[in-house]
């Protein structure tokens, strides 16, 4: 404890040295910030010609009239920004995060946007089209263009030109000295959906970073990081700071809908008053001792509550401990070393209730989950998930081969499962769960699963329920099965995963599992779910047929349709075409006529179809659905058109008693839906 009392006292020392270095030099902040963009707020703006705030919006690139081609436009800020002083040879830093909308109106989209810093708010004459409004052809490559820019084009406009979709960083030119392709990133420029970046200069070099405008800060991707640039060597002592922008006979709309920026501006002051350095150095001095006790205080709180037996998850440990489930007990130095820290070149993926990392542990690759301490429910998710499936074996259930709970990090480890979840095969999606084969990276995205796998895949995922739901000393439900649950070993074997949300049932005669909050993901859950509170296995069986129907389709469960709603839901989507006889209809597209067979198909479907039906004594067990896939036995007979949801269900009218485990009853309340 003394060491990190030392250790707080040298970095306190030190930041406290920087502190004053900065307040002896002078030095201001240069801040301001847009949440949106009002026509008031046109006063704080140098626009060009076109370029206005319409919509809450700066648009750069102008919407008159539907006739926006051949256009450049700039708007700036409308202070300048002392970037650097030749005579303190001193050169600033700075932060700026934005979210733009680039929403194309042609095929293909053009041209692109960027910010840029300049002393000059002219927009360049004929610096439309490929030019972005960041130079013309004469002053392209020339240092008269006194110009640096970060671009995010979305066309490829010439030869040297980046792909469709790319981040670069251009200096007097439109030729990027450096340039990053967003094809294996979760960022789509041209989307016409909103996309946050992050640009920061620091230690002479330019950082971008970027993310879909509903992810979180720390789910950012670092898109590029430029050599060293001496941005003095290129741009006046005083620059404005803004977005530049173009079409061509290809066009788009180029929206800034936020601007946030902050900076250190080195002050060209030539006041040779000292009155400023009598007040300044004594109020530091001041904060700098009371700083210290602050410090020192914490510290000695840090240290009795480190010898304090609560925790920050009390009994924890005797949960674990105390359950025949539980698997090893790892180290954190261990989990720690394995995955290099946890540096991001290791991230495998985010999602359910933390990241996924990938780390070589007992000299096995393994995933490593590091439940996030923002997650509300991450205690509970994670005793479930080791006190659950600590102990199981099965061939289609991803193994969990340990654990760590120390210094308040909660951390899972499993097995490596080295293509990734289904979902990024099915949708393209970029969550890889537990694994991510990096030779695999481009096939995720271009390879379609064969008619042979998804069948495998299906039939895998079927047993693994039957196994929790029958062959386990104590029945299991899952509460969460959809597809990026579902992860593939190297033979595209599928493995059920995720048991955060599941749940044992103690005695074999026992039904359901109880709870005040409804667990699952939209689009799977069971329409009976909302009413009882209650998971049982005819909810996991539901959730299971809606993940056998996107398998087959190859469509998400929710917005089959782009342009109508038709109830959100593929299982509407299929039974209205098992209504009108052309079920096979529903096959996804990607996949070969020739090597499918119809009748299987339909069978799997069908199957499909029977396990999401909204009476829950209709749905066939896993047992069942085994057979059927076997060919033991024909699907369920199906009505034509989907049954209304009716509460208290009708009897059963095919299983058999002890098949059945859902009792009628009074509801149980809850109180919120936690999606997944």
């Amino acid at each position: 404890m003394q060491s990190l009392t030392n250790s707080w006292i040298v970095k306190y020392q030190l930041a406290a040295t920087i502190f004053i270095i900065i307040a002896l030099t002078k030095v201001t902040c240069f801040y301001f910030n847009f949440s949106t963009f009002r026509p008031e707020n046109a006063t704080h703006l140098i626009l060009s010609k076109n370029s206005k705030i319409y919509l809450d919006a700066i648009q750069v690139t102008p919407d008159i009239r539907g006739i926006i081609s051949d256009y450049s436009g700039r708007a700036f800020y409308n202070k300048p920004y002392t970037l650097w002083s030749k005579e303190k040879n001193q050169i600033a830093s700075f932060n700026t995060t934005f979210v733009l909308n680039i929403s194309p109106q042609t095929t293909p989209n053009g041209e692109g946007l960027a910010f840029i810093l300049t002393s000059d708010t002219n927009v360049p004459e004929n610096s439309e089209g490929q030019w972005l409004g960041i130079v013309n052809a004469t002053s392209n490559g020339t240092s008269q263009a006194g110009i640096v820019a970060v671009e995010f084009d979305t066309r490829k406009s010439f030869s040297e030109d980046g792909p469709d979709n790319h981040v670069g960083i251009n200096i007097n030119s439109i030729n990027s000295i450096q340039q990053f392709s967003l094809t294996n990133t979760r960022v789509n420029l041209s989307s016409g959906q909103h996309v946050r970046f992050r640009i920061q200069y620091f230690n002479d070099r330019i950082s971008v970073f970027g993310a879909m405008e509903n992810a979180t800060e720390e789910s950012m991707e670092t898109l590029l990081v430029s050599p060293p640039l001496n941005l003095s060597s290129y741009l006046e002592e005083v620059v404005y700071v803004g977005f530049s922008a173009s079409t061509s006979n290809y066009t788009q709309l180029n929206c800034v809908r936020s601007w946030e920026f902050s900076g250190v501006n080195i002050g060209n002051d030539d006041d040779k008053s000292l009155l400023w350095l009598y007040i300044t150095v004594p109020a530091l001095i001041v904060i700098i001792i009371i700083g210290g006790m602050v410090i020192f205080f914490l510290c000695w709180k840090r240290k009795r509550y480190a010898e304090s037996p609560e925790d920050a998850y009390p009994r924890i440990e005797d949960q674990i401990q105390h359950s025949s489930m539980a698997p090893k007990k790892f180290k954190l130095r261990e989990i720690t070393k394995a995955t290099g820290g946890f540096i991001l070149q290791n991230k495998l993926g985010q999602g359910g209730f933390g990241t996924v990392y990938k780390g070589i542990l007992d000299n096995k690759e393994v995933a490593v989950k590091r439940v996030s301490k923002n997650s509300r429910q991450g205690k509970q998710e994670f005793v479930a998930e080791v006190t659950t499936i600590g102990s199981l074996h099965h061939r289609n259930l991803v193994k969990l081969t340990g654990w760590c709970y120390e210094n308040r990090e909660l951390l899972l480890v499993y097995e490596f499962m080295p293509k990734g979840s289904l979902d990024k095969y099915l949708f393209g999606d970029k969550n890889y769960g537990f694994g991510n084969d990096d030779n695999d990276l481009e096939e995720g995205y271009s390879l379609t699963l064969n008619w042979e796998t998804r069948h495998s895949v299906i039939h895998g995922v079927a047993q693994a329920l039957d196994y929790l739901h029958n062959g386990c000393e104590k029945r299991v439900l899952h509460r969460d099965i959809k597809a990026s649950n579902i992860m593939l070993d190297s033979d595209y074997n599928a493995k059920l995963g995720d048991f955060g949300l599941a749940r044992t049932i103690q005695q074999r005669n026992e039904t359901h599992h109880s709870t005040k909050e409804i667990a699952g993901t939209p689009g799977y859950m069971a329409p009976e779910t909302f009413l009882t509170g209650r998971a049982t296995v005819e909810t996991d069986v539901y959730a299971f047929g809606v993940l056998v129907l996107e398998v087959v389709c190859g469509k998400r469960p929710g917005k089959v349709h782009a342009q109508d709603d038709y109830k959100n839901s593929i299982v509407y989507w299929v039974w209205d075409l098992y209504g009108k006889g052309n079920v096979v209809g529903a096959v996804d597209e990607r996949l070969k006529k020739e090597e499918i067979k119809e009748e299987e198909v339909e069978c799997v479907l069908v199957l499909g179809l029977a396990c999401c039906h909204p009476n829950p004594h209709q749905r066939p067990s896993m047992r069942t659905v085994l057979q059927v896939l076997n060919g033991e036995a024909t699907p369920p007979e199906v009505p034509m058109e989907r049954p209304a949801f009716m509460w208290p269900a009708m009897p059963p009218s095919f299983k058999e008693a002890e098949d059945s485990s859902l009792i009628q009853g009074t509801l149980t309340p809850f109180t919120e839906i936690t999606g997944r």
